[in-house]
């Protein structure tokens, strides 16, 4: 069975990170008065923010992969990669089609053939031709993986098409979909399913709540339970906080870290960190301005590079 984590995490270290107008329609959690931030503070304090981050955690001894962003072309939201690449440990790379035209200039191949040089990349899996369709998958955002049990969680929503879904089943082999449809509490549909659940090897933070079809919401919450994770339910209330969007990585010592904002973790009872707490330490970091112009959180800064190493 394929491991959940790995301690391997790639991160873009952002030069031209600002508020990203091409975005904003599709994700409620992207504030609209950050935009009138001054660019040069924004760009300067998500910086801040991102080193932070990667400093502590190489300090608890994962292994952080980072590359810089290029000034040109213009990237704001290249600080979440994990939207337009995932890699497998079948040796699979995938390419996402991205919804923001500035977004898909995200896409390096210098950086996949960079880790060629440490890790086994078999193939490379291009969707992106879908974009001419206006048919988008934005990766690990859209994408939930349960990699032991090869299911995929994807919240249906402009960023997340069926017909590609069914695409990157085929090409995964063995890869099982479960899709459903989730709103905010202003009914909106959620744009990441990244946002509203996290899996981790034995417990799935989730906000069933999202998940308005009755039937839709008993199915995910059967599907996470009949492959043996305990549901941790979130509030709506805490998902607005990032309180879903968050990853379970290990160390290089093979200890379980779950990775958050101190804004998601902040918005967690006493009682859901102590249960977190039982599998895995906490690791959260202040992620503010990231999180209030770029309408993402820790979870969406960190692609996980699951290639075999040579």
């Amino acid at each position: 069975m394929q491991a959940q984590t790995t301690s391997n995490i790639l991160m873009i270290r952002p030069v031209n990170f600002a508020f990203n107008l091409q975005t904003a329609e599709s994700n409620a959690f992207q504030d609209t008065d950050s935009q009138a931030l001054d660019v040069t503070i924004t760009q300067e304090n998500a910086l801040r923010e991102f080193d932070v981050m990667v400093s502590q955690l190489r300090a608890i001894g994962v292994n952080v992969l980072v590359y810089d962003d290029t000034p040109k072309p213009y990237t704001p939201d290249s600080i979440f990669p994990n939207n337009w690449v995932s890699f497998h440990h079948s040796g699979k790379v995938c390419l996402y089609p991205m919804q923001a035209e500035n977004r898909r200039l995200e896409r390096r191949t210098d950086i996949i053939e960079e880790l060629s040089a440490n890790y086994h990349v078999e193939k490379i899996i291009d969707l992106t031709s879908f974009e001419q369709e206006g048919k988008f998958l934005e990766g690990t955002g859209s994408l939930v993986l349960d990699r032991m049990h090869r299911i995929a969680y994807a919240c249906l929503s402009p960023r997340t098409n069926e017909e590609v879904l069914t695409a990157w089943e085929e090409q995964m082999n063995g890869y099982k979909i479960v899709k459903f449809r989730a709103v905010d509490a202003n009914e909106k549909e959620i744009y990441h399913t990244n946002v509203m659940m996290c899996i981790g090897d034995n417990f799935a933070v989730v906000c069933l709540q999202s998940i308005a079809d009755l039937d839709e919401r008993l199915m995910v919450k059967e599907s996470l339970e009949s492959t043996g994770k305990n549901v941790i339910e979130i509030t709506l209330e805490q998902m607005n906080e990032f309180a879903g969007n968050m990853l379970l990585v290990t160390n290089q010592k093979e200890h379980r870290i779950l990775v958050m904002s101190t804004r998601a973790y902040d918005s967690l009872t006493a009682d859901q960190k102590k249960l977190l707490e039982e599998y895995a330490d906490i690791a959260h970091f202040d992620l503010n301005i990231i999180e209030t112009c770029g309408g993402g959180s820790a979870r969406c800064m960190m692609a996980e590079v699951h290639l075999p190493e040579k």
